[in-house]
């Protein structure tokens, strides 16, 4: 897509349909004022690519992709959590989680 022109990444979510996952990555031309949005779907634990080689701005977007939705990203490793108290083993924006669960309250103390 950086061929295309889409030269500014603003933005990298999921979505959590229960059976798969969706990866959406939002990009926009700076010349022409166009937005692109690019969807790609995951099942049972699949790994995407980095894509930081091509857009820089992906470093913190994919490393929140990664710890709220336990996506594995190939090419990357985080030094740290972004969140502190957090012990990054489980997804709280997947469908699955059950908020208030002991590995949860254990952190937050």
């Amino acid at each position: 897509m950086k061929r295309k022109g889409f030269d500014y990444l603003k933005g990298i979510t999921a979505v959590d349909y229960k059976d798969h996952l969706e990866v959406v990555y939002i990009l926009y031309n700076t010349e022409q004022k166009k937005q692109e949005v690019v969807n790609v779907n995951l099942k049972d634990d699949e790994s995407i690519h980095t894509v930081m080689m091509l857009y820089r701005s992906a470093d913190w977007l994919e490393r929140e992709l990664s710890e709220m939705f336990g996506i594995k990203i190939i090419g990357r490793d985080a030094p740290r959590l972004l969140l502190e108290k957090w012990n990054g083993t489980e997804a709280p924006l997947r469908k699955s989680f059950v908020w208030g669960n002991e590995d949860y309250k254990r952190q937050q103390q």
